[in-house]
């Protein structure tokens, strides 16, 4: 498979990347691993948050009081946020606020149903063509060669997560052809699903308390025919520094040895791995491998 930036054609210049991501810590969870990988390779990267995840559960019980508070949860996460992305080596980007400790323009819809979808400033609810063009207006003052952000269905289908897809394919596809990054979805290959979860079956301890995937999972819809997924990025080296991203958001994350827990106790193997597909940015499907 190729990587982000096979298709750049860079003619010896520092490279550029942006990862748009709906709330703090997908960013780890999702692409840790490519951030960490062009930092240490001497990229510029650069990550764009959409909101500041009011609505997320609270793992610590000493951080309890923050859940369903969403201005001290939002404070608290932007923290946790700056701190993940120091160690992943990544400049940080709130959509929709200028200076450093502005609010964002958008708040977490929560997921599907949530009443916090009423707001009026929920991420998912506000005009697709007010969130494109936030999205443009850092892509046009980022320059990046390469946009990465979800598949059409947001990954695993949080309303967030399908608005930023959305948004940022808009965002790119508004561009002149010639000024346009190449555009990238994060894709999960079934084959690197099956052996993670015969792994985490292996290695994650049998007290109860975790969820392990089972024989006949039903993964998210992100995980897709191997042929799909056109792009990867491998590399071991950068799994310390994604660790240190991952601690960083302790309200949200438990980190093990060689996997990570959310809030539901579902565990996830620390992999060093992350796919992709090239994304045509008018229709947001997939580009099959050599294609032009």
């Amino acid at each position: 498979m190729r990587g982000l930036l096979d298709d750049v054609p860079l003619g010896g210049r520092r490279p550029c990347l942006l990862f748009v991501h709906a709330h703090p810590d997908d960013e780890t969870l999702t692409t840790g691993v490519s951030v960490a990988h062009h930092v240490a390779q001497g990229a510029d990267v650069h990550v764009l948050t959409c909101t500041l995840g009011e609505e997320g559960e609270v793992i610590p019980t000493e951080l309890a009081a923050l859940e369903g508070d969403g201005p001290a949860l939002a404070e608290h996460r932007r923290g946790e946020l700056a701190a993940a992305a120091a160690a992943l080596g990544a400049t940080h980007h709130l959509l929709g606020a200028d200076r450093p400790g502005d609010p964002p323009a958008f708040r977490d819809s929560g997921m599907a149903g949530s009443a916090a979808a009423a707001h009026p400033r929920a991420f998912a609810g506000v005009p697709l063509e007010e969130a494109a063009d936030a999205v443009r207006a850092v892509v046009e003052r980022v320059r990046p060669d390469v946009v990465v952000s979800y598949d059409a269905g947001g990954g695993y289908g949080h309303p967030d997560h399908v608005r930023a897809a959305a948004a940022t394919r808009h965002a790119v596809a508004a561009l002149p052809k010639g000024c346009r990054p190449v555009l990238h979805g994060v894709l999960v290959p079934a084959t690197w699903a099956e052996e993670d979860r015969q792994w985490l079956v292996r290695h994650v301890p049998e007290d109860g308390e975790w969820t392990v995937p089972g024989a006949g999972t039903t993964y998210a819809a992100n995980v897709v025919p191997d042929e799909v997924v056109t792009t990867a990025v491998v590399d071991h080296g950068v799994l310390a520094a994604q660790v240190q991203a991952l601690r960083a958001h302790h309200t949200q994350v438990v980190v093990g040895d060689g996997w990570y827990a959310l809030s539901n106790r579902f565990v996830f193997r620390l992999a060093g791995r992350e796919g992709f597909a090239r994304l045509d940015p008018t229709t947001g499907s997939p580009v099959p491998e050599g294609a032009a």
